[in-house]
């Protein structure tokens, strides 16, 4: 057996986002005798520790927003030229891919691969100039190109896209499967009643995740439905504005604030319904998720329709009105749902972690083979 392939990813730092998430999920799965993930990282991440326990090394360099353009470039330019062994450089930062994979060609790093994850920029007007300005270098720098949706290829690669790669965001579904037993148990540790209504939401307090929305939504629910919760998991730096918002409609005792979490399997067992109400999305993870766990799930209709898995627990709905959502919430609360699907539901469809993790092992090996 020679030494398994080394893959460079690169992100911003290994937090529980959607992407990170993702690539944790296909390295845990990964045939780690073949594929070995290292990262080119720029802050510290809860994931850390993880990477390094299954054979991953982290290297870091200041981060654009910390250093400024050319100080970036310089760091991107060293690292590469004295890593400059590596074959393949996996790239996840959307638009800011072009940055890297530029110093990655000048470095002779053979396939050079642009991941898109998400069908907008963030940020404010310089921000997403800046990185219009990058994403312009992806196509002349990248060897290969993947999307974890039709749209997220659309967005990133324009007419590329029928080069493009579709790598679906698999899960370990079997860690999702309904579980009254878990439900009670969570509702408990979050003094939640048992025949209270909960609403639940997995996702950074950023502008794209419409968290204000989310709050009118609620407010207007719980109007009609007295007894009833929401639950926000995750952190961001538009979470202090939330709060505000949420102390402005005095529902401070009935908005859970969990922060992030490393058990969503168990959390989503405790909702009800899964209310996202995004301005944009790739095809986000949490979604995949809340469906595997059997939850009716509430979406904004910016999200790609893909994300439906086809088995009747996804309405999309026009982000223009929060009361238009909340009688929709009346309807889906007042029926009885079973929450148990059926068990292939998401392999049939791709979803499975293993199958995505194969599929990526034999990519890579394609590639450099």
């Amino acid at each position: 057996m020679g030494n398994p392939l080394r893959i460079l990813h690169v992100v911003v730092n290994m937090n529980r986002g959607g992407a990170e998430t993702l690539i944790m999920n296909l390295y845990r799965n990964m045939d780690r005798s073949k594929i070995q993930f290292d990262f080119l990282t720029s802050k510290e991440g809860v994931f850390d520790n993880e990477i390094l326990k299954l054979g991953g090394q982290i290297h870091r360099i200041p981060y654009i927003s910390d250093v400024g353009h050319f100080a970036y470039k310089k760091h991107l330019d060293g690292f590469f030229r004295e890593n400059a062994t590596y074959k393949v450089v996996h790239a996840h930062m959307d638009k800011m891919s072009g940055l890297v994979l530029q110093s990655a060609k000048k470095a002779g790093i053979p396939k050079r691969i642009s991941h898109s994850h998400n069908t907008q920029s963030e940020g404010g007007l310089a921000s997403r100039i800046y990185k219009w300005y990058a994403g312009t270098l992806i196509m002349s720098n990248a060897t290969n190109l993947l999307a974890c949706s039709r749209q997220a290829a659309q967005w990133l690669f324009k007419d590329k896209t029928k080069n493009v790669n579709i790598l679906k965001n698999g899960i370990e579904y079997k860690l999702f499967s309904f579980s009254s037993e878990t439900r009670g148990k969570v509702r408990k540790e979050l003094n939640i009643e048992s025949d209270a209504c909960v609403l639940g939401h997995v996702g950074r307090f950023a502008q794209q995740k419409n968290h204000s929305l989310l709050i009118d939504i609620f407010a207007d629910f719980i109007r009609e439905k007295e007894n009833s919760y929401l639950i926000l998991v995750g952190e961001g730096p538009l979470k202090p504005e939330i709060l505000t918002k949420v102390k402005a409609h005095k529902l401070e005792n009935k908005v859970k604030f969990l922060g992030v979490r490393s058990d969503i399997n168990r959390i989503l067992q405790a909702f009800d319904v899964f209310v996202f109400p995004s301005l944009h999305e790739g095809l986000p993870v949490s979604l995949i998720e809340a469906q595997a766990a059997g939850l009716p799930c509430l979406i904004s209709d910016q999200i790609s329709k893909e994300v439906d898995l086809g088995i009747n627990l996804i309405q999309f709905l026009p982000i223009t009105n929060s009361s238009l959502w909340s009688s929709h919430l009346m309807k889906i609360t007042s029926s009885n749902t079973n929450r148990s699907i059926q068990p292939d539901s998401l392999s049939k469809q791709g979803y499975s972690i293993n199958e995505t993790a194969d599929e990526l092992k034999n990519f890579y090996i394609s590639m450099t083979g």
